[in-house]
């Protein structure tokens, strides 16, 4: 994935509260309190950390937390939050340059598949399926199309913007639910934000 944040890490938080307000918060926070006492959890994408912080009001001790970020600026961001008495393992690469050899009981994608191609992905998802023991949650936070015309327009602006500054790759959403359907993964649950343009879902493997 050739796409990298840190030309947007100054301002990408404030200018999610500006479009979203608190959507995209409240939708990466919504499953939280399923993570299990004790969990091992692999972050990927966190951007500038406050993921972290919000973890750490529903556990504030005894996870594991791996959290992995390409971007250089957001991970120095990150390492400055708050995780409480969590242990947390920064890793400053691409996922696809990771690997871990211990499973993980829950793995966190906030935003990141909207990053990849539809030809690109299922080698990636591929790589962190196998990262997540059986049983394991798999929680993924990401925009959706429902037909309406302006979530269209949000996005295709939103990529367009992030392309020129970022890299980003892709012109559109990639099928995600295709993905975990080739995998076997079966959806726990469901909660909509921001008019049904943010979707987060529980899976279990």
């Amino acid at each position: 994935m050739a796409s990298n944040y840190d030309n947007s890490a100054s301002f990408y938080d404030g200018l999610s509260r500006a479009v979203f307000g608190t959507a995209l918060v409240d939708a990466q926070a919504y499953f939280l309190p399923r993570i299990p006492a004790g969990a091992k959890v692999l972050i990927i994408g966190g951007g500038t950390g406050w993921i972290l912080e919000e973890i750490a009001k529903v556990h504030p001790a005894g996870l594991h937390l791996v959290y992995v970020e390409i971007s250089a600026k957001m991970m120095a961001l990150s390492r400055k939050r708050n995780a409480a008495a969590n242990e947390v393992e920064f890793i400053n690469q691409a996922i696809e340059n990771v690997n871990y050899l211990e499973y993980f009981d829950v793995i966190i994608t906030p935003f990141l598949f909207d990053n990849y191609k539809e030809t690109t992905l299922p080698l990636t998802f591929d790589h962190i399926h196998q990262m997540l023991q059986p049983g394991g949650i798999w929680l993924n936070t990401d925009f959706q199309l429902t037909g309406k015309w302006w979530q269209f327009v949000m996005l295709k602006s939103m990529l367009l913007f992030f392309k020129v500054l970022c890299g980003v790759e892709s012109w559109r959403l990639p099928h995600v639910g295709k993905e975990f359907e080739r995998l076997g993964y079966s959806v726990k649950e469901t909660k909509l934000f921001f008019k049904d343009f943010v979707v987060t879902r529980m899976y279990r493997k």
